[in-house]
């Protein structure tokens, strides 16, 4: 039996870990940290896990989380930097949903975090735990840095396409919409529902910080540097995100002309083995309740007019295939175990 900690157990991500691992056959919860909650039953903050979590909220101390074997932080960035190296040092693995060990570069990360890396030596040996790029990588890993939500969205949509050379790298476009729990669990005017709702608005539009973690990863599937566009918006949603993105197919000139019903064998095939990539049938538009509480990915691809723009739609769940469901399918490659343990979660619906 695995022994898990989650650093960081209040917000949405650190209930959602808590949601899915209590179900799982291979994982016992063996801590659970909150400063402010220090103490407090889990399941009296959370009644929903009565009779599967039974432990109460602990401080985040080294000493206690030491008896885990994987250690989960769900907390904001800048946190997870401060324990890594001291967890590291006695052995136990662990998966970082924050932003923490994402950017290969330290001085890039400082630029959009605002704030000074404080251990940079391990930048180069966390993995990036997007599985349907770095499965075999993850298996061997020590320190993982889960990818963001929107970054798991787009990179998904435009892979195929980039990986084969099949779109202009320089001019790639993402329109990606995300609901509020995206923004965390916390009390700020500008995500609370009744702003939200009725509404419907773009942000930081000049520069968002998951804009160099895509760049990377496209990057590093291109083997060269791309161009990108990326414009996210907030939606009057709990849960979701939906990418629309658009690349420029290279044309018969390039040597590289290629039909749509040959681009949408392109997909199926790259996604053929991948359980939570589900490519559907040309002609349709994925929805976001349709991956609600999965951990799952749907794509589609569209040619509007029969023009040069491709339009790759690509749908997930914020909080589980952008946030805790891809670090549990972390957990189980990191632990030999079956890929889709505890994650064979149908969406909900309605």
């Amino acid at each position: 039996m695995i022994r898990a900690g989650i650093v960081g157990g209040t917000g949405y991500t650190g209930v959602e870990l808590l949601r899915i691992l209590a179900l799982h056959a291979e994982v016992e919860v063996a801590v659970v940290t909150s400063r402010a909650d220090a103490g407090l039953k889990v399941d009296a903050l959370y009644p929903s896990l009565r009779g599967y979590i039974d432990i109460a909220f602990s401080s985040p101390d080294i000493e206690t989380l030491a008896h885990c074997d994987v250690v989960f932080f769900a907390t904001p960035n800048g946190t997870a930097m401060l324990m890594a190296e001291q967890l590291l040092a006695r052995g136990i693995k662990i998966i970082d949903l924050s932003a923490d060990f994402r950017l290969k570069d330290a001085q890039e990360w400082s630029r959009w975090y605002g704030m000074e890396h404080a251990c940079p030596d391990l930048i180069a040996e966390a993995v990036y735990g997007l599985p349907e790029v770095n499965r075999e990588s993850i298996k061997q890993a020590n320190l993982i840095a889960c990818p963001g939500c929107y970054p798991t969205a787009v990179q998904l949509g435009f892979l195929p396409l980039i990986e084969n050379g099949l779109i202009d790298a320089n001019h790639l476009i993402a329109d990606v919409k995300s609901g509020v729990s995206g923004a965390g669990r916390k009390a700020e005017l500008a995500t609370l529902m009744s702003e939200t709702g009725e509404s419907f608005k773009a942000y930081a539009v000049a520069g968002h910080r998951h804009l160099p973690e895509i760049a990377q990863g496209l990057t590093f599937a291109a083997k060269q540097p791309v161009g990108l566009t990326f414009v996210p918006h907030l939606t009057p949603m709990i849960r979701g995100i939906h990418a629309t993105l658009y690349g420029q197919l290279f044309s018969a000139a390039h040597g590289k002309e290629t039909s749509l019903e040959d681009l949408q064998a392109l997909y199926e095939q790259r996604y053929r083995h991948e359980m939570f990539v589900d490519v559907l049938p040309l002609g349709s538009h994925p929805d976001t309740r349709n991956v609600r509480g999965s951990n799952n990915c749907q794509i589609s691809i569209h040619q509007p007019q029969g023009k040069r723009v491709l339009v790759v739609l690509s749908v997930i769940d914020n909080l589980v295939k952008g946030a805790a469901g891809q670090a549990i399918q972390n957990m189980n490659l990191l632990f030999g175990l079956k890929e889709s343990e505890g994650l064979k979660t149908l969406a909900l619906y309605p």
